[in-house]
């Protein structure tokens, strides 16, 4: 299954006759989940109209470095950062040329430069270019800097050759690209992962919970299926989607979640506990509605629920166990106690009193602690916070 759901992806669009194709490209993309947004050069308005591509991509057109308007905002670098994924297609025989030799006098060259973004060629030339010794030691050299070529291929092209320079077709650029990511750091790897709140029934109509949105926690599925990993995902009630490939399992109180957990532990080689579970649920249920004029004031006994990340440490120690702390205060001492107290593997804290990383916010700041390490990860989209904390969670079992 295709998936680039949360994927932020750069098409870059140079002057040759297969730019007709970037429309269909932008498409694919589109119906597989990605946020697309489209760098032109000059040569490449000849052949497709700039009109076209905003439409299909639903995003404004980049095509001039020094836009005014955006590089107020230091646009290219922002478009840098933004990207996950840079894909050039069609891609000249005088582009890859630029990039070879780090030319920036142009907005695309300028954004290959400065991004760290996987960066993707599809070639498109005549044969005769494609297989000139100018054009075969550019290839070679930036293959040797890890961007990958898909293409060029061989057949009738525009000018009545046959042979090695047309573009790849869009849909085999799509697999092709999507396949470049199933084999990652957590190949072959089990990983279960709990998201969002937990709710403690009072009786039928209310309940004790807490402000978790589950994003962080879905960020971290959706970056462990990306790695290769098979994920299960135990979530409490958010109104979040998770990817079709993900085993979800939909839980409301702490005790049903430590049911699926243990369940899910049984094959796990990971498990990151990244929900907001009740620490509380009320001693007595009501199964009847309490009436407020039963009662002038309500008084709730409340009794501690399971631990589960406690549980999950203690009775599945062979598998790499992570907490996360969301704190208030003191933050890295708090997580510091827990990381110790629970005999985790690594623990990843973050500020909640924070409103513009806290809950229900598309973006995080954490620090990763571990008995001898502490990396701090500056604020990001979740979904590339997760990445990153996965790669050093690889990078720990691996060593």
């Amino acid at each position: 299954m295709l998936s680039f759901s949360n994927k932020n992806i750069v098409l870059g669009v140079t002057g040759g006759i297969a730019a007709y194709k970037a429309a269909e490209i932008i498409r694919l993309f589109k119906k597989n989940g990605a946020d697309v947004r489209v760098v032109m050069t000059e040569s490449a308005k000849e052949f497709i109209t700039p009109l076209t591509l905003q439409a299909v991509s639903g995003n404004e057109i980049h095509d001039s470095l020094l836009n005014t308007k955006a590089e107020a905002g230091m646009g290219h670098i922002e478009l840098a950062k933004w990207a996950d994924i840079i894909l050039i297609a069609p891609c000249t025989a005088e582009t890859i040329a630029k990039i070879t030799h780090g030319r920036a006098d142009d907005l695309m060259g300028a954004l290959i430069l400065a991004s760290k973004a996987n960066i993707f060629i599809a070639p498109a030339m005549n044969m005769n270019m494609w297989l000139d010794e100018s054009t075969q030691d550019n290839y070679k050299i930036l293959l040797k800097r890890g961007i990958t070529f898909i293409g060029p291929a061989e057949g009738e092209q525009a000018c009545g050759d046959v042979g090695p320079g047309r573009m790849i077709e869009p849909d085999n650029i799509i697999e092709l690209i999507s396949s470049s990511f199933k084999v990652g750091v957590l190949n072959g790897m089990t990983i279960t992962i709990t998201a969002g709140p937990t709710r403690e029934q009072i009786d039928p109509v209310r309940f004790i919970s807490n402000n978790s949105s589950g994003k962080m926690g879905y960020s971290i599925a959706e970056a462990a299926l990306e790695a290769g990993a098979l994920v299960n995902l135990v979530s409490g009630p958010v109104a979040l989607i998770a990817d079709k490939s993900i085993n979800l399992y939909k839980i409301n109180s702490a005790s049903e979640m430590m049911s699926a957990v243990k369940k899910c532990m049984k094959n796990s080689d990971i498990f990151i506990g990244c929900a907001a579970v009740s620490d509380y649920k009320p001693s007595d249920y009501s199964s009847k509605k309490i009436k407020k004029d039963d009662t002038e004031n309500l008084d709730i006994e409340l009794k501690r629920n399971e631990d589960i990340l406690a549980e999950v440490a203690l009775n599945f120690s062979s598998s790499y166990i992570v907490g996360f702390a969301a704190e208030t205060s003191d933050v890295k001492n708090n997580a510091k106690k827990k990381l110790l107290s629970k005999n985790l593997d690594m623990i990843i804290s973050n500020d909640v009193s924070d409103k513009s990383i806290g809950f229900d916010v598309d973006d995080n700041e954490v620090n990763i602690i571990t008995s001898d390490k502490n990396i701090f990860l500056k604020k990001d989209k979740k979904i590339k916070i997760a990445r990153q904390i996965l790669k050093v969670i690889s990078n720990n079992i691996n060593t």
